[in-house]
Order: C-alpha cells, then sequence, then structure tokens
C-alpha cells in the first residue's frame, strides 16, 4: 500500500493499494463520516462495481444512494449537473453527508462540481476506475463540466476528503481506455519525471502501482505549490490546450487521452521547430506514444487547431500560456499571442 498526503487548502491522503474498494467504507467513514453516501457512475462502471461499493459502505453504517448516467464525455454537462443535484435534494442529503465518485475523469468531474455546490459544498470521496483518473483527475481539486463553447468551463476547484485507487480495478478496462491513461503517464513523464517516462517502454501493468503513485506524488507537489492555477500549476496542461480542441473538432469521437498524446505531439514538434526543444525530444515522445498504441498525428490543420484553441480556459486577454518541453522531465510555459499561435504550430 502507498499513501501519499496532499496538503492543498484541505489535507487529504490518496491511498493506492490492490483491493482497497472491499474495504472503502472504513475510509470514508473515517475521512468523511455522514449518514448518507450518495454513489455516482455511470452505467458500465455501476455493472462492474457499484454493489461491492454498497454492501461495503452499509457494512459501516451508511445509507446508500446511488446515481447513474450514461458513459461518456457527452454526459458531462449542465442537464446532468442539475439532474444530480435535484437527485441530492429529493434524497434529502444535508451538508453532513457524502458524495463518493466511482468512475472515471467525466463521473469524478460532474460529481466533484455538485459536492462544490450542492449546498455550498459536501464532503466528497474520489474512487477512481481508470488509469487516467488515478493518476490525474482524481487528484488537485479540478471539477468541472462542459459547455456548448467547449470543455470544463464550468467548474469549481473542490478538493475531495480522501482518494481511494484500487488498481485492480484497471484490469476490467478496454485496452483503448488504459491507453488513455497512459498518455496522462507520459504527461507526467514530459513534465518532471525522465525515469517515469522511460518505464513505459514496457507494459505498464508491470508497474502500475509505482506509476500512480509516482504521478500522483508530481501532482501533489505542484497543486500544494499552486493550488489555483496561477502559475506552476499550468505545467500539468501540457498537451491540453491542443488536446482540447482536437476533442471539440471531432465531437469526442477522439478520447481525451488520444487527444492528448496528439496535443503533446503538436506542441513538441512545433518546440523542436522553434528551437525550444531539440528534435530528439520529439522523436523519443513519438515513440513511447507507439509503444503505448496512442496517436501522435494530427487530422486537423494548424488553422483549425488555433481557432479551437480559443475557447480554452488557458486565454488570458490576446494571450495563450502553452506549455512547451525543453527536453524530457522539464517543461516550462510559453506565452504566444493569438495572432501567433497558428503559425507556430505549424
Amino acid at each position: 500500500m502507498r499513501t501519499v498526503r496532499v496538503n492543498a487548502s484541505k489535507s487529504y491522503d490518496v491511498i493506492v493499494n490492490a483491493g482497497i474498494l472491499d474495504n472503502a467504507g472504513d475510509y470514508v467513514r473515517s475521512a468523511a463520516g455522514g449518514g448518507v453516501a450518495a454513489v455516482v457512475t455511470d452505467d458500465i462502471v455501476s455493472g462492474l462495481y457499484l454493489e461491492r461499493l454498497m454492501k461495503t459502505l452499509r457494512r459501516t453504517g451508511y445509507k446508500t444512494v446511488a446515481f447513474t448516467f450514461k458513459n461518456g464525455e457527452a454526459s458531462k454537462n449542465a442537464d446532468n449537473y442539475i439532474k444530480l443535484l435535484n437527485f441530492l435534494a429529493e434524497k434529502g442529503m444535508t451538508r453532513s453527508d457524502v458524495v463518493v465518485a466511482l468512475g472515471g475523469g467525466v463521473t469524478g468531474d460532474l460529481a466533484g462540481f455538485v459536492a462544490a455546490t450542492y449546498m455550498r459544498g459536501v464532503p466528497f470521496v474520489q474512487i477512481p476506475t481508470t488509469l487516467l483518473a488515478a493518476v490525474d483527475s482524481s487528484v488537485g481539486g479540478k471539477t468541472a463540466i462542459d459547455l456548448d463553447a467547449g470543455k470544463n468551463l464550468a467548474g469549481a476547484f473542490y478538493q475531495p476528503d480522501i482518494v481511494l485507487c484500487d488498481y485492480t480495478l484497471l484490469d476490467t478496462l478496454p485496452p483503448r481506455v488504459f491507453a488513455d491513461g497512459c498518455a496522462e503517464v507520459v504527461k507526467y513523464g514530459m513534465i518532471g519525471d525522465e525515469e517515469l517516462f522511460h518505464m513505459l517502454c514496457g507494459p505498464p501493468y508491470e508497474h502500475v502501482e509505482d506509476i500512480i503513485t509516482r504521478c500522483i506524488s508530481i501532482k501533489s507537489k505542484i497543486v500544494c505549490a499552486d493550488e489555483f492555477e496561477a502559475g506552476q500549476r499550468k505545467l500539468l496542461n501540457f498537451g491540453h490546450t491542443a488536446g482540447h480542441a482536437i476533442e471539440r473538432l471531432s465531437d469526442f469521437r477522439i478520447s481525451h487521452g488520444e487527444a492528448v498524446a496528439i496535443g503533446m505531439a503538436v506542441i513538441t514538434q512545433a518546440a523542436a521547430n522553434t528551437g525550444i526543444c531539440d528534435i530528439s525530444c520529439y522523436d523519443s515522445l513519438v515513440e513511447i506514444l507507439k509503444a503505448n498504441d496512442l496517436p501522435y498525428s494530427s487530422p486537423f490543420d494548424a488553422g483549425k487547431l488555433s481557432t479551437a484553441a480559443l475557447s480554452d480556459k488557458k486565454l488570458s486577454g490576446d494571450t495563450l500560456t502553452l506549455v512547451v518541453p525543453e527536453m524530457i522531465g522539464r517543461c516550462v510555459t510559453h506565452d504566444i499571442k493569438v495572432t501567433e499561435l497558428e503559425r507556430f504550430l505549424k
């Protein structure tokens, strides 16, 4: 078992351990308390793990209710946000009760935003079931829903009370969904851990506990230093500006992890072309992406990408903050004028 302590505006533990789901009730009770536990999950995860979670929650004294929605990014919307708020109200949830997110990044984002805003904030627990959520989205307090204009445009910074990463839950992931998480692991290697980057040269399942723990440790340090993304936390957006644009342009047919993989490759190639990094950095990135069955070539040209990127949260006035690599294991922020973005991406 590994434990990473996150000391943000609220301190909490991220516990990484095989089989922890069946004892989740004990951890939730200790960290969050309350009389009612509302589990939020999607219609795929519910058939796999919901009853196991409800059983351990009931064993520790919780009354349990469950809200299930259709799997996929399209469900992270305002309609489901309001439906979930109304569901909690109809079930008589109070400020002392707890919302538990059981699922991937979409589930955590939606449930977290609801927990942040229902009665101005209720206890919240993350139980990630995908590699992407385990290494990234379940930690750090970013919660959000998508708007018609773009991804994650309505949300809140809201830290969980505890995060429980049972990596045996990854065994049921389709290969494509597991690969999505590998894209985020590549991101962490690129921004701050060259050794982690090279761990993905082989089968990541062999090192999954270490991989999850290392990613969370990197994110924890960054979040503790810059919880509300005023500076250093922007490094976590490596590949995401172009990636979010690609997701939107594809009507989300390209998954988040695949889009981030392409986004990292696009930005790294642009950085190499402009002398920010050596071309070997791009070559190494492409090699790792290929090894993990991730794409690296954008189906959209620089013009479309730059236009779509204008809805990004990292836009400030006429300037966009990009994250670019100087070498494997070190990235920096790079401010660019909107009028120069298309030329940079070319």
